[in-house]
């Protein structure tokens, strides 16, 4: 058996590999597939290496660990495996720091006067429609889902409004008065349901809605901080609250927006491991720089210097993306937590593929693959069954290599 030294790919078989990174072999006069660069070589010992299944019948279409070993220079062996070359798609991505939470940002503030604050939820809670949000002088303030607040009196021979339109809708869905009409006009039935609702609430029936009566949101809200003192009256700023979505959010250097499209897939790493998906659901217009200076537009380079050493003022401007995930269980009760989010910056569709492991790099230069002849049957140490296949290389991606050369085929 004679022995056999190569030094490996420039990249591990898991290592993330950027599509700007160039991937040609190195020592090549010309340039890989798609035009890339040379890399330079380093002299490292091969650790393992991989065999290559290459057209014909092949035997086996796993990488493979073999009993058979083959002697390194240090006097230690490395296992020899077989793995096929594969048709297959490659996606390479941008990894970009970001964080999970609550989407919307809510303050709850008490009218002046109102009364004394008897009762507050706790932090965490979750809150829906006609549940009570706080409770003045023992009179609980519900929740109403709509975009209008309640900022004045509503009562028969009111103007018509957006306003009377949110309170029908919500007096309907909580079931006071099922024939209602919804509309933007307050009719003596809206009266009759204003009144069946403040007796379930235990109040006055007057018929009438004023501000203060209701609490208006988007929809379901949960509670982040409790601000109000209990005993106390009931001013200022009680609460704050958010929506019960989970997302992402992203601050994109302003370099790499074209990354985050409008509905496209991203791979969100969690904390302790884990990872979930998401779609892209919103992308900023509004660049912010380090000092939180804001430019409309998506932002980009200025010519001048901005005196902090040569850097321009926009070199770190950003844009927030918002990720909306995919299966929001996924990620437990994190809220605030760090998460890192891969956007795909390139890919190649329907290319020959290999193990980064499979690659050996060649003395003159280049790059080759070690075919495993005869059905399939790798035998290490070169004794005359394989044979080296030079390839060209292409995108490194999901810890494989793009490959071409003549007599490397799938199989």
């Amino acid at each position: 058996m004679r022995e056999q030294t190569a030094e490996p790919a420039p990249r591990g078989p898991d290592s993330p590999v950027d599509a700007a990174d160039p991937v040609a072999a190195p020592g090549d006069s010309g340039s890989g597939i798609g035009g890339h660069h040379s890399l330079g070589r380093r002299r490292v010992l091969i650790a393992a290496t991989a065999v290559v299944v290459c057209g014909g019948a092949a035997a086996g279409f796993l990488l493979l660990d073999r009993d058979d070993s083959r002697a390194t220079p240090d006097g230690g062996t490395s296992r020899v495996s077989t793995a096929p070359v594969v048709r297959t798609d490659l996606v390479t991505t941008q990894r970009v720091d970001g964080t999970l939470r609550y989407d919307g940002a809510y303050t709850v503030k008490a009218r002046p006067g109102s009364g004394v604050l008897t009762w507050l939820p706790d932090v965490g809670d979750t809150l829906a429609r006609g549940e009570r949000v706080y409770a003045v002088n023992g009179r609980p303030v519900p929740l109403l889902y709509g975009d209008t607040p309640l900022y004045r009196t509503l009562e028969p021979g009111v103007d018509d409004g957006p306003d009377v339109e949110m309170l029908e809708r919500n007096l309907k869905a909580l079931g006071h008065g099922p024939a209602l009409t919804v509309d933007d006009h307050f009719t003596e039935g809206t009266a009759d349901a204003v009144r069946a609702w403040q007796d379930s609430l235990g109040r006055t029936e007057t018929g009438t809605a004023a501000p203060g009566d209701a609490v208006v949101e988007p929809g379901a809200v949960r509670v982040t901080e409790t601000l109000g003192i209990i005993g106390a009256d009931a001013a200022d700023t009680l609460l704050t609250l958010s929506g019960t979505r989970r997302i992402v959010t992203v601050d994109m250097p302003v370099a790499q927006q074209q990354l985050a499209r409008l509905g496209a897939t991203v791979r969100i790493g969690l904390p302790g491991g884990r990872t979930t998906t998401g779609k892209v659901m919103d992308v900023g217009t509004v660049a912010r720089g380090e000092e939180g200076t804001a430019s409309r537009g998506g932002g980009g380079s200025t010519s001048g210097d901005s005196g902090g050493g040569g850097r321009t003022a926009t070199e770190n401007a950003t844009v927030e993306v918002r990720v909306q995930l995919t299966r929001p269980g996924e990620a437990g009760a994190l809220d605030g937590a760090p998460v890192s989010v891969d956007f795909t910056s390139g890919s190649r569709r329907d290319v020959l593929a290999v193990p980064v492991s499979a690659l050996l790099a060649l003395a003159e230069g280049g790059y080759a693959v070690e075919a495993a002849e005869g059905g399939g049957s790798a035998a290490p140490g070169g004794d005359g069954a394989n044979r080296l296949i030079p390839v060209r290389l292409g995108v490194f991606a999901q810890g494989k290599v793009e490959v071409e050369g003549e007599g490397c085929v799938r199989g």
